[in-house]
């Protein structure tokens, strides 16, 4: 088993060491380690470090094609944006009214229930009326019990 490194310097002060393995036909991976004895910084992405090396000229028909489709983009997040606004205002506005059905509803089954309450009750009492005398009538009238 051989193996080789192989160390080049990246970027931010992070050198890269490339690892190759002779015969064992395992692959390793490569390791990123500081390059200097102060080591690090951050790394900066590709996409940033291209910008800022090139600044780019105002007049150039590329600035003037990247700047209307930043604009375009802007437009479109804006209107969007309101879409959003204006449908989240509209479901607020439908789920007040559904609500609102909903407490109107629940006042009527709740005054239902009052009455169909009270009527229970007092069919029960009546009931209660009409037992009570024929089941108690030789227990609670002396009078009659010793005639």
């Amino acid at each position: 088993k051989v193996s080789q490194q192989n160390s080049t310097p990246g970027v931010n002060g992070i050198s890269v060491i490339h690892t190759q393995a002779h015969a064992s036909g395992l692959q390793q991976v490569p390791q990123l380690v500081p390059a200097g004895p102060g080591g690090g910084g951050k790394a900066v992405p590709p996409s940033k470090q291209s910008k800022k090396s090139s600044p780019m000229d105002r007049n150039s028909d590329e600035y003037r094609q990247r700047r209307e489709r930043n604009n375009m983009a802007v437009k479109k997040s804006r209107l969007k944006s309101k879409q959003k606004a204006q449908d989240t205002l509209q479901r607020v506005n439908q789920l007040k009214e559904e609500n609102e059905r909903l407490e109107a509803k629940i006042k009527l089954l709740t005054k239902e229930l009052s009455v169909l309450k009270d009527l229970f009750l007092e069919h029960a009492h009546n009931l209660a009326d009409n037992v009570q005398p024929s089941s108690t009538e030789n227990t609670t009238n002396p009078d009659k019990a010793g005639q």
